[in-house]
Order: C-alpha cells, then sequence, then structure tokens
C-alpha cells in the first residue's frame, strides 16, 4: 500500500473514532437530559400529590367546619346526653356555679307568647363565647319541657377572648313543647366576613318585634352595654344579658366530656352549666304554674325567688 493509500486509510480512522466518540459524547447528554427531567417529573409528581392530599383534607364546608364538632353517630351521642341530664343530678348541683343574674323585668310589660304558651327569645351569635356557654345551659333547661331536633356543634370564634368554645347553634334547630315557645335567633356565623360588623358572616336577622325587645330591654337599666348578646327574654317576665359563667371552664374540653361531665354534679361543669340551667328552669317554672312537675322540683322552686 502507498504512502498515500495509508494517510487515506489513517484520516478515515480517525474520523470514524471521532465520529464515534461525538456520537458516545450525545448519548451521554442525551441521557442525563432524561436523568434530569425524569427527576422533574418525579418532585412535580410529588408536590402535585401533596397539593391532593392537602385540598382533600379541607371540609367542603368551610374554613371553621373541620373543628365544628362531631358528626353522626358521635353527635346523636352528645346530644342524647346533653338532652337528658336526670333532676337527681341538677337537684344535687343547686344553683352551682351560676355567676350571671337573671332580672325581673320592670312595669308590668305585656306578657310575650306565642301560639297561647310564654315565649322565651334568645338572641345571639355563634362567634360568641358568652353565647357558646349559654346555649349548653339553655339545651339542659328547655329538654325538661320539650325535645329540640336539627342541633348541631359549633365552636365560638378563634380570635376572640376564650377562643374555639365548644358549643352548640339553634341555627335551623326546631323545638317542641306543650308548655312554652323558644324562638331562637341566631345572628352570625363563626366564619370571618371583615366587611361585616361584627365581621362575620349573617345567618338570621331578627323581625321587628324582637328589634323591638332588643331596643327596650337590651339597655339600661338591664345592661350597661347596650345591644350586647347573648339577648335572653323570658316571656317579658325576665331577661339574661350576659355571660353566666366565665366560658374558661369549658376550654380544652371536648363536646362528648362536657356532655358526659353534664352527668356529674361534682364537676366542674356541672356546677356551671347545670347550676345555669336550674336558674333558667326555675325562670320557666314562673311562667307555667310551677308545670310541670318532673321539671319544676323543690329544689327549682326554691331558686325561683333569687330571680
Amino acid at each position: 500500500m502507498g504512502k498515500a493509500s495509508r494517510t487515506k486509510v489513517e484520516s478515515t480512522r480517525r474520523e470514524k473514532i471521532a465520529a464515534q466518540r461525538a456520537a458516545e459524547r450525545r448519548a451521554e447528554q442525551r441521557r442525563r437530559i432524561l436523568l434530569a427531567s425524569g427527576a422533574v417529573v418525579v418532585v412535580l409528581a410529588i408536590v402535585l400529590t401533596f397539593v391532593i392530599i392537602k385540598l382533600n383534607s379541607k371540609s367542603p364546608s368551610g374554613p371553621s367546619s373541620a373543628s365544628n364538632g362531631p358528626t353522626g353517630s358521635a353527635l346523636t351521642a352528645v346530644i342524647d346526653k346533653t338532652t337528658s341530664v336526670p333532676t337527681s343530678t341538677t337537684d344535687a348541683v343547686g344553683k352551682g356555679g351560676f355567676t350571671g343574674q337573671i332580672q325581673t323585668i320592670t312595669g308590668n310589660p305585656t306578657p310575650l307568647t306565642s301560639g297561647g304558651k310564654p315565649e322565651m327569645v334568645y338572641m345571639g351569635a355563634e362567634y360568641c363565647p358568652y353565647c357558646g356557654v349559654t346555649r349548653w345551659a339553655m339545651i339542659v333547661a328547655l329538654s325538661r319541657f320539650g325535645t329540640f331536633s336539627g342541633l348541631h356543634t359549633v365552636h365560638s370564634s378563634s380570635t376572640d377572648v376564650y377562643p374555639n368554645t365548644p358549643s352548640w347553634s339553634f341555627y335551623k334547630s326546631t323545638y317542641t313543647s306543650k308548655y312554652l315557645t323558644f324562638t331562637p335567633v341566631e345572628l352570625q356565623s363563626n366564619i370571618p366576613d371583615p366587611s361585616n360588623n361584627p365581621p362575620y358572616t349573617n345567618l338570621q336577622t331578627p323581625t321587628a318585634a324582637q328589634q323591638a325587645l332588643l331596643a327596650k330591654y337590651d339597655t339600661a337599666p338591664y345592661t350597661s352595654q347596650a345591644g350586647a348578646v347573648p339577648f335572653v327574654d323570658l316571656g317579658n317576665k325576665y331577661l339574661m344579658i350576659g355571660t353566666p359563667f366565665i366560658p374558661s371552664v369549658l376550654a380544652g374540653l371536648s363536646w362528648a366530656t362536657i356532655a358526659n361531665d353534664l352527668h356529674n354534679p361534682n364537676s366542674a361543669v356541672a356546677q356551671a352549666v347545670d347550676g345555669t340551667a336550674n336558674y333558667f328552669t326555675a325562670a320557666i317554672c314562673k311562667m307555667t304554674g310551677n308545670q310541670p312537675a318532673s321539671a319544676c322540683t323543690s329544689t327549682v322552686q326554691s331558686l325561683e325567688s333569687q330571680l
């Protein structure tokens, strides 16, 4: 083979080697790109999975509903416990830890009635911790005269004093009794709405007659804070405005724990809630002529003179 031929073969061999190495470099680059792309895909998949889990973990009914208490059979059990506190327990509690005041309305006003029966009007709000503790006592008391349906649990505002006080809502509930009519008005929810005053979403609007009650009695001399809630008018004979006891009694407790404690007269919960319920019961018994006897026990009647 001549020198020219050998030079040509050597040149071709070097070109082939260079081309092979270039191909190997391109292959390595593609492999690295694919690996990097795959890693990005994996990371995106992981992030997407966490986002989906977080979204699915949120309750569809609103920002506060996740901690608004039990549902289903657990709710039924708590309702049964709360509405069935025996008179042996409430009588043992007596006046208990009630630190509020049920006042007699002066001036001999026209009796407040509905359907031929004395009417008890409650106005409050779900965000309000003082309303929250009052509802527990009203449910215990009113369950001695009739039957609730449609009750559901709720907590007070997480940004107000005594945050997340466990309680109930009367919104969309009904009450049936042969002795009295109970008319609840929940003014606002516990769901924030900065455009409102107070800054929570509206639930119910008082009727003109209910507004008139607030304007007439939710002011001096019955309260030093006009427009305060809770506001409870019992037949235009008695008023309970403001908190019946300090909400911290219920702080950190579950609805089930509170419902169970209502049946233990020595518990702090029973002393506060059942004690308040006894005063509500005494006021109602004054309106019903101490009927029924199962509710208007001698212990309750002994409290009537303290109203």
